[in-house]
């Protein structure tokens, strides 16, 4: 297994298998754009499968880590060295979360953010080509962060050129920047984060150069899953402590002629019809 970035890092946490066996038995795949994201995003699949071994996960993370924002402990940090403790963090919390194997592709995000850039597509086209994953989550493309919007574009693009009966069952759009709150109720993929509370704290708390370095995300990440399934329901009590939404990708991959742009304002407009025919029925 080879990528195109001399910095790529392959990480197998457990039972030393090879890279290529450790991507092969992979059953829920998680392609983000920086460390962390993964973690964020992905928990209902590192939940899935966490404790089996009929179903395993694996995690792609596509940049460098590179310009991360600091403070505090880690605001001397060089570049370079902030990106070696990144890569050092998203390392443990694949060993926490069981992962299969963990893929630090290290691009640069001008590089993801470049359509026309071979090297992204070519190391996309390795992993897909290793692994047939049933589900796979990828950032939503209503995220207000453009390297997580090019990142989806790009792993679009390597889904579609699959041949039809080698294409992943589901594919689900994610939250990270920009919650899906606001997807009609109907449109709403639920999953359900309630299990294992503790596992979820401990993969968001390794990474403490974002945390000590002043972004609060493992209280951020949990406090919209509990205020999703909390929030869900107007008329019901609560089924789950904790939910994430996703956006149905899967039309866009089975069907490479539909345009991600029309898909993506569609909903949008839906959920803008929604609040329209409120508003006039109780006016």
């Amino acid at each position: 297994m080879h990528f195109s970035q001399v910095d790529a890092d392959i990480y197998v946490p457990v039972n030393l298998l090879a890279p290529e066996t450790a991507l092969a038995r992979t059953t829920h795949l998680c392609v983000a754009a920086h460390q962390d994201d993964i973690e964020i995003m992905a928990y209902h699949g590192i939940a899935e499968c966490f404790g089996h071994t009929d179903r395993w996960f694996s995690g792609v993370v596509m940049t460098n880590g590179a310009s991360s924002p600091r403070t505090g402990p880690y605001a001397q940090l060089t570049d370079a060295e902030m990106q070696a403790v990144r890569r050092e963090e998203q390392r443990k919390a694949a060993i926490i979360g069981n992962y299969s194997i963990c893929l630090q592709l290290a691009h640069p995000s001008a590089a993801v953010k470049d359509p026309g850039n071979a090297d992204v597509y070519a190391d996309l086209t390795t992993i897909f080509s290793l692994c047939r994953p049933q589900v796979v989550y990828l950032h939503n493309p209503a995220d207000k962060h453009d390297t997580h919007v090019a990142v989806l574009l790009r792993t679009l693009e390597a889904l579609r050129a699959l041949p039809a009966d080698s294409r992943p069952q589901k594919v689900l759009g994610c939250e990270v920047w920009r919650d899906l709150d606001w997807l009609s109720d109907n449109e709403k993929q639920i999953l359900d984060t309630s299990p294992r509370p503790n596992l979820a704290a401990a993969l968001l708390g390794v990474y403490d150069s974002q945390i000590s370095g002043g972004k609060r995300y493992d209280l951020a990440a949990v406090a919209r899953r509990v205020a999703n399934a909390t929030f869900h329901a107007s008329h019901a009590t609560d089924a789950s402590t904790a939910l994430n939404w996703a956006l149905d990708l899967t039309p866009l991959v089975a069907d490479p002629s539909l345009s991600v742009e029309a898909f993506t304002l569609g909903a949008i407009d839906r959920f803008r019809a929604d609040v329209q025919k409120r508003l006039r029925q109780l006016g």
